[in-house]
């Protein structure tokens, strides 16, 4: 199943982008061998502001996948559970698992509401480089927790 971090803007060099790179590849090493991957970042922009300038742009990119929205009002996943999604798609049968990142305002409503499932990283409000990080490396992590790597959780 190939995995695609889809996020509106271009982040500049930063460490942050450098996070993303790196955990971005290292889920594509470690998930070979579990059909998983390959993992990209494909950054967006969208032609005018505004959440549905934004959405139109991102629908462009959602063809034949199953989409996770990334939401303040989504639900947070455990990282062994994130793992379990994540296998659970893949066994039955996406090809594609898509991970959507808004704009500084989120994403529009409608796109929230077609999504396959929508996830937050907490409470707390987080720049997008950031944001963009953690989900690169939690992907990393549930590949690695699927992959049978040992997890200081446990």
């Amino acid at each position: 199943m190939k995995i695609a971090i889809v996020a509106i803007g271009r982040l500049a060099r930063s460490p942050e982008t450098e996070l993303v790179k790196l955990y971005a590849e290292r889920a594509t090493a470690a998930g070979r061998a579990l059909a998983l991957g390959p993992v990209e970042v494909l950054e967006v922009e969208a032609k005018k502001s505004g959440k549905a300038a934004e959405a139109e742009a991102l629908a462009a990119y959602l063809a034949d996948s199953h989409v996770i929205a990334c939401d303040e009002r989504g639900k947070p996943r455990a990282s062994r559970a994130f793992a379990a999604e994540i296998a659970t798609l893949r066994d039955d049968g996406v090809r594609r698992l898509v991970f959507l990142i808004g704009g500084a305002d989120g994403l529009a409503p409608d796109l929230v509401a077609r999504a396959g499932g929508v996830m937050a990283f907490g409470p707390q409000t987080w720049p997008h480089a950031l944001a963009r990080a953690m989900l690169a490396e939690q992907i990393y992590r549930a590949v690695s927790i699927l992959g049978g790597s040992p997890y200081h959780r446990d």
